[in-house]
């Protein structure tokens, strides 16, 4: 693989000016098919084969005009005083969002008995023609600004119900992300020019990954936070795979190689890293179609589509950008003659030697201290809560939040997280029978607070009773009431009866992925021995990987369940309301952090096993291979956790716990387990841990990811015209 990649890295180097245009045309291209085909995201989180997912394919064919999206209005009178005072100002609101565009129809609270115990809060429910992601931005625009009359009559108006979920908004604040990774650039480059060469390199990256994933929108059903994970990671590997290849670019033109043959050689040791650590993370996140969650399954192929466009971008368009900028690449001090033994020198004297040196001498200590304090940091995972965060988990400031708040002080938090039962049979009569058997058996259920009387299709053969829960949608106790509403209305013999809502559909994901985790974690685990096995011949290495990925990932859950689920030093992340993680962030996580972290241990230990290959005794190897790749690394974990960081200042709660969780996980991983841990072990391993038996040897093939058929190659043909710019 090396000696392709040298060959593609030198041949993108000579032909530069093609490499350029053909990205430029290909960034034009995917830009267009965006603008062309783009389609809408959605907010939904379906889940086939659940009961809540099959009731509501019954409402859809049964009883379409209550299938579609619904919206509340809250309307509360002045303190002291009963909404009756102001009825006239109630219908007129009723009137009003029943003639809104893509609206059946609205129901008067009054008749429908939707009035707080006090009377002075009521809700209208609003029902659309279609799903929350069908509604058009007009139509939703529409909804929210009704009202107005029934304000100047004194009421408070707030708009909420599912109709208000919105994507989340990418606007500036990540941006402070990207800014803080180009002065971690310029620092570690000590030059401009190589700095904003790198930066290029990952936007343009990024932008043609975005434009391909939004050009097949209008084909494949995209959640929200989908296109968002996407240009998080595709913004973070993008900037750290040019600045692995850039590095190592320098180093050889350092070493005297001529320009031409340093980016090839560039390519063909960095890049095979870079190749190998963007097919882990592209494995990894593909590898969550395994648990059969089609909206997982499209969010982790589009975060891996973008990964695999920006390990191309890197391997291409940085080799003929690293012919653009000549020399130029270098500080000013390395050009001067003589720079060389100087730069190899403070080299040697820098902090990752020093490090180094430091962490093999106290390695015993420093490998206890790690785990421990890893492990310990990981015991509040033991508590963690998922869950679908609703509208009482939004910024306080949003209209959907402000209605929740408004619902839940007028009628409790219970009424945030309202369930629907479906009953359906084959005649009317039946229906109806065993609509008010159903509503029977579930009274007593212990957190129940109100079942309302059925509303019936049109045929009469569909029955739609409202199911009203003592406590909010991500309380524990409301998932129990799930449960044994579920298990109740299994004693109603005759009917078809599912249990369905926002709500259910929350739990009944979560559980899904809950149940998913352990075979997927087992999954990562095994694919990291096995990969990392191929490309460091070693037994005990990737094993010794695969245990630091589960420290860094039982740390970062721990750390983010203290944050976001119990609420310590939540302010300091903006977060207004704590509660149980989203459902799918520790899947999600299993896979990124999983991938993030092949890229150091490749990046580090590769370098470690090329001096052991050719010839450096194990500590000697281990030093040089931290000493040679500390600053790399280290500028990379705070450029990635830098991009993930600057997510969390975005409102939403998904994305900032996104944002956060792989934050703190980078760091953990690149800081503690990768240049802590590793070079600890690695070096109380010594020789053993490049060993491999000799059957298993035979039967591996060889990626040859340090170079080592490269140099043979290079040695046998030596290149008679090399290009000096």
């Amino acid at each position: 693989m090396a000696t392709v990649l040298y060959r593609l890295g030198r041949a993108s180097f000579r032909h530069r000016w093609l490499v350029l245009i053909i990205w430029v045309v290909v960034l034009g291209g995917l830009g267009g098919a965006a603008a062309a085909f783009r389609g809408p995201t959605s907010s939904d989180f379906t889940m086939p084969g659940t009961e809540s997912q099959r009731a509501i394919d019954a409402l859809k064919s049964q009883f379409p005009e209550a299938s579609g999206a619904t919206g509340t209005i809250v309307v509360a009178a002045p303190q002291g005083q009963p909404l009756t005072a102001s009825k006239a100002a109630v219908d007129g609101l009723v009137a009003e969002a029943a003639k809104l565009p893509g609206v059946l129809g609205a129901l008067d609270p009054f008749q429908t008995g939707a009035v707080s115990q006090n009377g002075q809060y009521a809700l209208i429910t609003v029902q659309f023609a279609d799903r929350a992601d069908k509604v058009t931005d007009e139509q939703r625009d529409a909804y929210e600004a009704s009202g107005a009359a029934a304000r100047q009559a004194g009421l408070r108006v707030e708009h909420g119900g599912e109709v208000m979920n919105s994507e989340p908004e990418v606007g500036g604040t990540e941006a402070i992300g990207v800014v803080i990774a180009l002065v971690v650039l310029v620092v570690t480059f000590g030059a401009l020019v190589a700095a904003g060469m790198t930066m290029l390199n990952a936007l343009i990256g990024v932008g043609a990954g975005m434009a391909g994933l939004y050009a097949l929108s209008g084909a494949v059903q995209l959640t929200s936070t989908a296109p968002v994970l996407a240009l998080m990671l595709g913004l973070a590997v993008g900037i750290d795979y040019s600045l692995f290849i850039t590095s190592r670019h320098r180093q050889n033109l350092v070493d005297g190689l001529a320009p031409d043959e340093a980016a090839g050689r560039a390519v063909g040791t960095a890049g095979s890293a870079v190749v190998f650590a963007g097919a882990t993370v592209v494995i990894a996140l593909a590898g969550l179609a395994v648990v059969n969650i089609p909206f997982l399954t499209v969010m982790g192929l589009a975060a891996a589509g973008t990964v695999a466009v920006a390990v191309l971008v890197a391997i291409t368009l940085q080799p003929a950008l690293l012919g653009f900028a000549g020399l130029r690449i270098l500080p000013r001090r390395l050009r001067k003659a003589g720079a060389v033994d100087a730069a190899a020198a403070k080299e040697a004297a820098g902090f990752g030697f020093r490090w180094a040196r430091a962490i093999t001498r106290l390695r015993v200590p420093v490998l206890l201290v790690g785990v421990i304090g890893l492990g310990a940091l990981a015991i509040p995972a033991a508590d963690m809560r998922i869950a679908l965060p609703g509208a009482s988990a939004g910024p306080t400031d949003s209209p959907a939040r402000k209605a929740a708040d408004l619902i839940e002080q007028g009628f409790g938090p219970g009424f945030n997280g309202r369930l629907a039962l479906v009953v359906s049979t084959d005649s009317a009569d039946t229906t109806k029978a065993k609509a008010q058997e159903a509503l029977g058996v579930l009274q007593g259920t212990p957190n129940l607070l109100a079942a309302t009387p059925p509303n019936f299709s049109r045929d009469g053969k569909t029955a739609l009773l409202a199911v009203i829960p003592k406590t909010g949608p991500t309380d524990e106790a409301t998932e129990t009431l799930v449960h044994d509403v579920r298990a109740k209305v299994r004693q109603v013999q005759g009917a078809d009866i599912a249990l369905t809502g926002q709500t259910a559909v929350g739990i009944d994901v979560s559980e899904k992925l809950s149940d998913a985790m352990p075979r997927y974690l087992l999954l990562v685990v095994g694919l990291s021995v096995l990969l990392l096995m191929l490309v460091f011949r070693s037994i005990l290495v990737p094993l010794k990987a695969a245990a630091g990925f589960l420290l860094t990932v039982g740390a970062t859950f721990g750390i983010t369940v203290l944050v976001f689920q119990k609420g310590h030093l939540a302010s300091l992340v903006g977060l207004d309301t704590p509660g149980p993680l989203v459902s799918f962030l520790p899947i999600l996580l299993i896979g990124i952090l999983f991938g993030l972290a092949m890229d150091y241990e490749v990046f580090l230990v590769s370098r470690m096993r090329e001096d052991y290959v050719h010839g450096a005794g194990p500590q000697e190897a281990t030093i040089s291979g931290m000493g040679h790749g500390a600053r790399v690394v280290t500028a990379a974990a705070l450029i990635m956790t830098s991009v993930f960081a600057g997510f969390i200042l975005l409102d939403d709660p998904v994305i900032k716990s996104m944002g956060f969780a792989l934050a703190i996980g980078v760091a953990i991983d690149a800081f503690i387990v990768r240049m802590t841990i590793v070079p600890a072990v690695v070096s109380l391993l010594g020789r053993a841990a490049w060993w491999l038996p000799g059957w298993l040897s035979k039967l591996l093939p060889n990626v040859d990811i340090e170079g080592e058929k490269l140099r043979e190659h290079l040695a046998a043909h030596p290149d008679p015209e090399p290009v000096r710019v």
